[in-house]
């Protein structure tokens, strides 16, 4: 049996936990998905690597604020890498705002492919339709605008047999300027490739935040479980 007390290098986790991969601060075996990778720049600064391209080894991290936090007070890092590493104190957030950037991103990639209408009245026109697959409301709008689509969406997904797609976690600023456009508040994305990217990446950051990261299984993740060490 592998000795807990010492971190596994990555041929150890493929063949000890089936492609799973341990949280270098819970010790838990997780899918990669749940997972953030964490690498040394040629200084010695420990980055995140969302998109897993990064060359060097990895640490891997439960994909939760609280625990990245916990990496960096308890100084994982440096014992995973067995050599002196620094980790930014500030790394929590910093990762919460690249998964940010990802998402916004996203949501600017399926704008441009014409696959989000924004507006009440036109989101709501397409809530009935029934097409609108992704209801994205602004997290400073107006608590009776939002609440009204809401209930619609979430009844036509039911009459639907498919299971809602919110996303509150975007101020109206971000999602103007991800859409080019002023005062976006509400915005709803019909079924597409770059939809459902930003979905997932927006899952990624509610996990991140509220702290729900699966401690098995194989999540609907941003990313492929394969194996991408180098």
């Amino acid at each position: 049996m592998a000795d807990r007390r010492k971190p596994f290098d990555d041929a150890e986790l493929a063949a000890d936990t089936g492609g799973k991969r341990l949280c270098a601060a819970t010790r838990e075996a997780l899918d990669p998905a749940c997972l953030i990778r964490f690498v040394a720049d040629p200084g010695g600064v420990i980055v995140p690597d969302l998109a897993r391209r990064l060359p060097g080894r990895g640490v891997w991290v439960k994909a939760e604020k609280s625990v990245v936090a916990q990496a960096v007070r308890a100084n994982v890092f440096a014992r995973s890498l067995k050599r002196a590493v620094k980790a930014d104190p500030a790394l929590p957030e910093q990762v919460e705002r690249l998964i940010e950037k990802r998402v916004l991103e996203a949501l600017a990639l399926a704008n441009k492919a014409g696959l989000v209408t924004a507006g009440f009245q036109q989101v709501d026109a397409l809530i009935e339709t029934g097409a609108a697959v992704v209801l994205v409301q602004a997290a400073d709008a107006a608590e009776s605008g939002r609440e009204k689509l809401a209930r619609k969406f979430a009844a036509v997904a039911r009459a639907r047999g498919r299971e809602q797609a919110l996303v509150t976690s975007l101020s109206t600023e971000q999602l103007s300027l991800a859409m080019g456009r002023s005062n976006v508040v509400h915005a709803a994305l019909i079924h597409g490739g770059a939809a459902e990217r930003f979905m997932l990446e927006a899952e990624r950051l509610d996990r991140y935040r509220s702290g729900s990261a699966a401690s098995g299984g194989t999540p609907n993740g941003p990313e492929s479980a394969q194996d991408l060490e180098v």
